[in-house]
């Protein structure tokens, strides 16, 4: 089973590298020491499902979703009003978990909405974490690929769309199998929750142009004029996200058939190579370059709007 399921990820993860084989991808570096430890590695929400508990969170309820999307308001405020370069992703994750909402209490979108809210929470709990530890100078807290794209916000270095790729590449391609792997893949009957996944993956569809929208008239009015770093319009570089995902449930899939905690730690390390090449990629690939390029130009906008 495990042979099996490895050749599906590394399918699709050639196939994504196809799509981004003009950028060389650096190996990595001796700084960014991979993690160890299977059970560190797991969501800090460590509640099980329990669709009849009183608390919100743990029966998967939407007033848990709406207390998340408060959560990332209150966040993602002071990073657009001090135009950090943080607010890029920040904003894209508030939008998305906003239409998540909706998505969500439409009826016959999911099968089992309130696991995939349960869900929804732990994920976002995972940003939050990795966000916060950052700021507080945790550094060995925080995942590489997270790191990663921390520093190239903090520091000004890439274009807003290279903050809004890194933040989705750290939170699909790092976060999204742990998640997956702890709150489960399988319902109490032992069939597959992959339906739910995928529907996800058509919601995400009407995210896209939205956002890029609202980005662009609030924080970097050069997003929709940057070329990505795939040669591809935005639609279609946002459904590589579906491609990030598929990749994230296969990788949950060798979590969990992992016969011991060494073979566990070993996807782990692999999980987290995978998003951290993938990070450096995306460094390169929309990182400013002055005198040509530099986010003077964004700044003053986002400064006076």
């Amino acid at each position: 089973m495990r042979s099996s399921v490895l050749r599906r990820v590394a399918t699709v993860a050639v196939s994504l590298s196809v799509a981004m084989s003009s950028w060389a991808a650096p190996s990595a570096a001796a700084d960014d020491p991979l993690f160890v430890g299977w059970a560190e590695l797991l969501p800090a929400l460590t509640y099980e499902y329990q669709p009849t508990s009183l608390d919100d969170c743990v029966a998967g309820r939407l007033r848990c979703v709406d207390a998340t999307i408060r959560a990332m308001e209150k966040r993602y405020a002071p990073l657009a009003a001090s135009c950090s370069h943080q607010a890029v992703f920040a904003l894209a994750y508030l939008r998305t978990t906003e239409a998540y909402r909706r998505f969500s209490a439409t009826d016959g979108n999911l099968a089992d909405p309130t696991f995939v809210n349960h869900q929804d929470v732990a994920f976002a709990r995972m940003y939050f974490d990795a966000y916060d530890a950052w700021s507080a100078g945790s550094l060995e807290r925080v995942p590489p690929a997270w790191r990663i794209a921390f520093d190239a916000a903090g520091r000004d270095g890439v274009s807003g769309l290279g903050n809004l790729l890194l933040g989705m590449n750290a939170h699909v391609n790092r976060d999204l199998p742990f998640v997956l792997a702890a709150i489960g893949l399988t319902r109490p009957d032992g069939t597959s929750r992959k339906n739910d996944h995928d529907r996800i993956d058509r919601m995400l569809n009407g995210v896209v142009q939205p956002l890029i929208d609202e980005t662009a008239a609030t924080l970097d009015p050069q997003i929709p004029a940057l070329n990505t770093p795939w040669g591809v319009g935005y639609t279609a570089l946002l459904q590589a996200i579906v491609g990030w995902r598929e990749v994230a449930w296969r990788f949950a899939e060798l979590l969990v058939a992992a016969p011991t905690p060494q073979a566990r730690e070993l996807v782990a390390q692999q999980i987290e190579t995978y998003a951290a090449v993938t990070a450096r990629t995306i460094v390169v690939a929309t990182s400013y370059l002055p005198p040509a390029t530099s986010p003077v130009r964004r700044d003053a906008f986002c400064a006076g709007r």
